[in-house]
């Protein structure tokens, strides 16, 4: 018997797991080591898909699938597969032409659960494919026939973030599907429902892990839904400040190692009693 047995961790990656320098910490993998060998689950949940998660994958280790596309999808690394996807609707694409139509200069991506396409290019997109390594693959939106895991718009500016949020929000489309902030130049749409929290509940159901021994970590507007899901939501020191009046705890930055702090917190009782509940 392990002293985590039966505990869950889900961490965000960029600031939360990762430093400013997208390395993570010889603290955090230290004990996220630890955490793992005294029979803890630790995994990340990210807006990534998998296919440019390789890298997170390997830098985190975790010992369980990990969530992929803001809770759209569980993918298990060593078998590499998805274990559960949930497509978003095509009549999406509707909503893509309205932003497209009124919005010219905002980049558009097609997500789909095995490659991302390029529909429209700008500033934001090349940096994003700089960034994660994704081919330039481009698609007429008008034309796609795949399945679609989400779709990004790359947008430069926060009066422009807020002006597109605010046209979707109007389609009358918009209560078919769910919109989230998951960096500040990206807005993503998914399907109804889907969030980090759904992902984190399909992964404990999943493990039979009962959701009061559920810990999430992160720093961002797209892991509220996952703070307020898990059993203990905890935010690092640089988080939104959404993302801190969510959780249930306040520990360290990103660049102090939160991990550790968290792991060696819920050991000594910090974080509430997850050991003994």
């Amino acid at each position: 018997m392990g002293k985590f047995d039966g505990i869950l961790i889900c961490t965000d990656l960029d600031g939360t797991l990762y430093k400013k320098d997208k390395t993570v910490s010889r603290e955090n993998r230290e004990a996220i080591e630890y955490f793992k060998r005294e029979g803890g689950f630790f995994t990340f949940i990210t807006g990534r898909l998998y296919y440019y998660a390789q890298e997170a994958y390997a830098a985190a280790s975790p010992n369980v699938p990990y969530g992929t596309i803001n809770g759209g999808g569980l993918y298990d690394g060593v078998e590499d597969c998805y274990i559960y996807t949930l497509e978003t609707p095509h009549k999406v694409l509707e909503l893509v032409a309205c932003i497209d139509e009124k919005f010219p200069d905002v980049g558009i991506q097609i997500c789909g659960f095995e490659r991302t396409y390029f529909a429209k290019e700008n500033d934001i997109t090349l940096r994003f494919r700089r960034l994660t390594g994704v081919p330039p693959l481009s698609c007429d939106y008008r034309e796609v026939d795949f399945p679609i895991a989400k779709i990004i718009f790359c947008i430069a500016t926060e009066e422009q973030v807020a002006e597109v949020e605010k046209t979707l929000r109007a389609h009358p489309l918009a209560e078919e599907f769910d919109f989230v902030r998951s960096e500040r130049t990206l807005f993503e749409i998914l399907p109804k429902g889907v969030h980090k929290g759904f992902a984190i509940e399909k992964l404990a159901e999943y493990l039979g892990v009962r959701m009061e021994k559920t810990v999430a970590i992160g720093d961002y507007d797209n892991d509220i839904a996952m703070l307020t899901a898990a059993g203990c939501g905890v935010a690092v020191e640089n988080a939104c400040p959404a993302a801190r009046e969510a959780a249930d705890y306040i520990t360290v930055s990103n660049e102090e190692h939160a991990i550790a702090r968290l792991i060696y917190g819920i050991e000594n009782g910090e974080f509430g009693n997850i050991i003994g509940r």
